[in-house]
């Protein structure tokens, strides 16, 4: 039988659909090639707001145009928590909705030169906006000698760059009574010419330990993904958050302090319920102000059965949430530009990647700085001192 698996969302997503592939594959199925009818089609859906929704529901019926006669099955996030507005979907064959109750090991290996290693799921915060507790179950992980075994299977198969995902990445070792610290320090003893990057970590769980720990590592590159969610700690606390804006601070100052170079993007939401005129700008002045690199803005979109729709607070209208969104997005703008001009003419390492788009070939440095230059297929997954 021959499969597709269109992904949509998160890494963690990715992660989990190659690792689905490859057991297929091992099953005896083949992968369907580019232009190729499919027999069976995966669609692994992602529901963090309502714009994610409408574009499972889009790939969907782009799925079913460009395969008529496969078998449908939609399976993620979104099957999860909207199985029956899915199953009415005439396209749609079959919804798996349940979430596993174990950590399933998984690891993205389409692209030889990054894997995206799977090291935890689900999340046991609840915050008051969000689903993904009831999407994907609570906190959970494998051994960290688990973990280090599917990190070196992605080494001997090529991968040059590991990142690890999970949903709440920094709660690592909840069930197996480990720390995250520790597995860091396993992954940084692994041999070989490769690096790592952490991807989002909650600010109350990314420790001075782990911050001083990645800055004299051998592996890990001095890049950071940290969610804020907002800028008043009056929306914080309505949001359920786990931190202030003063502890959010002081977790920023202390990387610019042993990494003045380290790339820092932060998760920003914008227009939750709550956030009046006062407590948005209050938040701007705040991001203003924050020495980061970039943000990644959301707007709040109502989700069924989480608790902040059970509160008695204003609403921001749905132009004004665009409003709001549209004034992070300038002030991530310059940030960016910011921190790429204050790196120029600087030495740094650049992992070129195999996508060739218009004679050019792209690369990230070691502080997530994007680069080009003509494409030259013997540099593909290999690592070149640049100046940028």
């Amino acid at each position: 039988m021959k499969i597709r698996i269109v992904t949509l969302g998160c890494k963690l997503n990715f992660a989990e659909s190659s690792q689905l592939m490859n057991t297929l594959i091992a099953k005896g199925h083949q992968r369907a090639g580019n232009g190729e009818e499919a027999d069976l089609v995966i669609v692994n859906t992602c529901s963090v707001t309502d714009t994610a929704d409408h574009k499972d529901r889009q790939a969907i019926h782009r799925v079913r145009r460009e395969n008529p006669n496969a078998r449908i099955v939609v399976t993620g996030c979104y099957a999860r928590l909207k199985p029956q507005e899915i199953s009415a979907m005439a396209e749609v064959d079959r919804v798996v909705q349940k979430a596993e109750d174990k950590f399933v090991p998984a690891y993205s290996k389409d692209d030889r030169t990054r894997c995206f290693l799977k090291v935890q799921d689900g999340c046991n915060y609840f915050c008051t906006y969000c689903t993904i507790p009831i999407a994907r179950g609570r906190s959970r992980n494998p051994f960290i000698f688990e973990v280090v075994e599917e990190a070196q299977k992605a080494l001997q198969e090529g991968a040059k760059e590991i990142i690890l995902t999970g949903v709440n990445i920094g709660d690592f070792g909840h069930t197996t009574n480990e720390r995250f610290i520790d597995l860091l320090r396993a992954l940084d003893n692994i041999a070989g010419d490769f690096r790592i990057r952490i991807s989002s970590c909650e600010p109350n769980l990314l420790s001075d330990e782990i911050i001083d720990f990645v800055a004299q590592s051998r592996h890990f590159a001095p890049h950071f993904h940290i969610p804020l969610q907002s800028g008043s700690d009056e929306v914080l606390k309505i949001m359920h958050r786990h931190y202030d804006t003063a502890l959010f601070s002081e977790r920023i100052r202390h990387i610019r302090e042993v990494m003045p170079h380290a790339f820092i993007g932060v998760d920003c939401m914008v227009g939750v319920r709550g956030e009046t005129e006062e407590r948005f700008q209050t938040y701007v002045d705040y991001v203003n102000a924050l020495p980061v690199s970039q943000l990644h803005v959301f707007t709040y979109s109502e989700r069924a059965n989480t608790r902040m729709l059970e509160m008695d607070l204003p609403v921001v209208p749905q132009k004004e949430r665009q409003r709001r969104s549209r004034i992070l997005h300038e002030i991530s703008d310059w940030k960016l530009k910011a921190f790429y001009d204050s790196y120029r003419g600087q030495k740094a390492t650049v992992l070129w990647e195999s996508k060739r788009d218009k004679g050019l070939m792209y690369g990230f440095t070691e502080n997530y700085i994007k680069v080009s230059c003509p494409y030259d297929k013997s540099k593909v997954n290999t690592f070149e001192e640049i100046t940028v």
